[in-house]
């Protein structure tokens, strides 16, 4: 049996497999379907200080090649999900990574900080939902505020904190090199693209928030682009997600410089995608007589 299990910041995963914020809840309602047991890890949806609402309806639209959407990070808040979802996924076996949301620098650290003594193994820190009007895209679009914000949530996390970064910039290494210098220990990429569709009937806009972040199989050329320019540009492990809907995809992140990656979108189509991306990364390599999956990490150059 090939090696397949991959570290993050001293945290070791069975394999390079999880799932993408926002696409797979905390894990609950997929369990059915999928065996969390087999999965690296599992990123849970945004979590935030307090419950957020969310944006108005319609706020998901398909698109050619994948989907808008503009959830605004509805969320329970910080209690509940620690008092229901943490409890849930520590039945498994599996790595939990919690995605943690804000609006100011001092929402992430309260958030972060109730994290502290709680059972769970990463923070991953969305600074790049291109949906929260009150300024959650700023942080991931300046490098300064980046730079602050990651210096901020490092100081008070006692787990180790991933980045996760926006592709509406002019340059995503810049971006890469600001969270590395600001204490990040693993990067995340890519979040949605921000995008637009128009309901030619109703001549308004398909989303009440006029624009969403758009995701699936349409945007995967650009992350893995994204993905290859930063891993030459930082020293830090990568979760390449973009697009997933199967293995082969899968491998090209890997070979771009990704040590693991994140399947989102195409568990609204077809649940059971996690799985398969896990089983069939084992049978390329068996085929490929590749011993570990460290052979295949980043060797495209």
């Amino acid at each position: 049996m090939s090696k397949t299990s991959v570290t993050l910041a001293g945290v070791e995963l069975k394999n390079p497999v999880m799932t993408a914020s926002g696409t797979f809840g905390s894990g609950e309602e997929y369990s059915e379907f999928v065996d969390l047991n087999q999965l690296g890890a599992v990123v849970t949806k945004g979590v935030a200080n307090v419950p957020w609402p969310g944006n108005p309806t319609p706020r998901i639209v398909e698109t050619a090649g994948g989907m808008l959407n503009a959830i605004g990070l509805q969320n329970p808040g910080i209690d509940v999900f620690c008092s229901r979802d943490i409890p849930f996924l520590k039945k498994y076996d599996t790595k939990i990574i919690v995605n943690v949301c804000g609006k100011s620098t001092e929402d992430y650290c309260e958030v972060v900080e109730r994290l502290a003594q709680e059972p769970v193994d990463l923070l991953e820190i969305n600074v790049s939902c291109p949906n929260v009007k009150e300024g959650g895209i700023a942080f991931g679009q300046n490098p300064k505020a980046l730079e602050a914000i990651t210096k901020e949530v490092k100081k008070r996390a006692k787990q180790p904190i991933i980045m996760k970064l926006s592709p509406n910039v002019t340059d995503i290494t810049e971006m890469a090199r600001a969270a590395e210098a600001g204490g990040a220990d693993v990067l995340s990429l890519i979040n949605t693209i921000t995008g637009m569709k128009i309901d030619i009937n109703r001549r308004t806009f398909a989303l009440a928030n006029k624009t969403g972040g758009m995701s699936g199989p349409a945007v995967k050329p650009v992350a893995v682009r994204m993905v290859y320019q930063v891993a030459n540009a930082v020293k830090l492990p990568i979760i390449g997600m973009g697009g997933i809907a199967s293995a082969e995809d899968a491998l090209e992140f890997i070979m771009a410089g990704a040590t693991a990656v994140s399947v989102g979108t195409a568990n609204f189509f077809n649940p059971y995608t996690t799985q398969e991306v896990v089983k069939g990364i084992e049978e390329f390599m068996a085929r490929q007589k590749v011993e570990d999956i460290h052979e295949l990490i980043g060797c495209v150059k």
